[in-house]
């Protein structure tokens, strides 16, 4: 913090009071491709992500730095003039939240901001959420507006959606605004109801690997699954009363599987139906502390996601299998959009040093690529930092 502190005063100068703010990365621990097929996903927000340090200005400029891009230098923009630049890169993220909170009426007033991120680059644990929930708690504070976590969970997804133009679900910043230290929230992506499990490895910890096989397919095969699934639901509705896959059993869809004419369609169905359940189940274990029943329900999901969604490819299956032979791993899965990205593993405390060493060696001779181990703990949501800030 002194260090982030001191590189603010470098580029923007002394005086004045400085805020510090920080906002997490997220992994989600099981319920993958269930967000838009009215299904339910459980992640946990984790203790790295995105630090803001920022001033608040008296006129209308507003002032970006990323210790992280440090080659773009300082971004400056008009309060009354925000729209998306391609040459300004990252800061069309905070800026795309300040422009979302001026659409809902909020009034705010210029800031200098330093941001520095230790997110691994790439790895699929969503430090552009981070960045936007950072800035919104920032905007929240600076300008005392009083706005619930909720809803600036939902302008920051605004912001992804509409300013930036990805086209994104809630989850990740859901996640990272609501996220609570070793817990997770099992979160109805159509409701937006959610409840906590909380997290207690005991002599375990979560490590996410990443593949460093670069996603290139994710985006296209992403939109074809949405059609796949949309498909599926669309026959099923001749004969059940339903509004998303999500709200099936098992037992109703095996029993109803048959309308499905298509059998990759049936596939992929079968997948947002399974994983749902599992997701549900998956919070039921935790909270009762069964580790080991969590761990399968991982496995199982990997599983799932290889055969029945085909969304793995070759570097995260080899990656889960080197995981799974592993002694000490309770449960291994990709994590994700899939085809590239990251694994989330539950590992023994004493096997850490073995897992990482072996696996990589495993996955390094199955695919020529040398994978990146981080152990993570589950964290608080998106906060300012007071007692840092009064420290320094």
């Amino acid at each position: 913090m002194k260090t982030l502190y001191e590189q603010f005063q470098n580029v923007f100068g002394d005086g004045g009071e400085i805020k510090s703010f920080f906002s997490p990365g997220r992994v989600n621990l099981i319920g993958e491709h269930t967000d838009y097929n009215g299904g339910h996903v459980f992640p946990c927000s984790l203790s790295i992500g995105t630090y803001a340090i920022v001033r608040k200005r008296e006129d209308s400029l507003i002032r970006f730095y990323s210790m992280n891009f440090e080659e773009k230098g300082v971004i400056e923009v008009e309060l009354e003039n925000l729209t998306y630049e391609v040459e300004h890169d990252w800061a069309n993220y905070p800026k795309g939240v300040v422009s979302i909170f001026k659409q809902n009426g909020y009034r705010v007033t210029g800031f200098d901001v330093l941001y520095y991120g230790n997110i691994p680059n790439g790895a699929g644990l969503s430090s552009s959420a981070s960045i936007e929930l950072a800035t919104s708690v920032l905007l929240n504070e600076l300008n005392r507006l009083a706005v619930d976590m909720v809803e600036m969970v939902k302008m920051s997804q605004r912001a992804e959606n509409e300013f930036v133009g990805v086209n994104c679900g809630i989850m990740d910043q859901f996640a990272i605004g609501m996220g609570k230290e070793n817990a997770a929230v099992l979160l109805d992506c159509n409701t937006l109801d959610y409840s906590y499990s909380p997290v207690q490895l005991e002599n375990a910890s979560l490590v996410i690997a990443n593949t460093n096989k670069r996603r290139g397919l994710a985006d296209s095969k992403y939109n074809e699954r949405r059609a796949e699934c949309e498909r599926a639901l669309a026959q099923l509705q001749d004969h059940l009363d339903i509004q998303a896959l999500g709200d099936l059993t098992i037992e109703a869809f095996e029993a109803n599987e048959h309308h499905i004419t298509n059998p990759v369609d049936r596939k992929r169905a079968r997948h947002a139906v399974s994983e749902n359940i599992r997701t549900i189940e998956a919070a039921k274990q935790l909270k009762a502390g069964d580790i080991e029943a969590f761990g399968q329900l991982m496995n199982e999901s990997h599983i799932s996601l290889r055969d029945d969604y085909e969304v793995t490819g070759d570097e995260l299956d080899a990656l889960v299998e080197a995981a799974w032979s592993e002694e000490g791993v309770i449960g291994s899965r990709m994590t994700g959009a899939g085809f590239g990205g990251c694994t989330i593993s539950i590992v023994e405390n004493q096997f850490l040093e073995s897992f990482r060493k072996n696996t990589a060696e495993v996955y390094k001779e199955k695919t020529g690529l040398s994978p990146e181990f981080y152990v993570v703990e589950i964290g608080n949501g998106a906060r300012e930092i007071k007692q840092l800030s009064e420290a320094l």
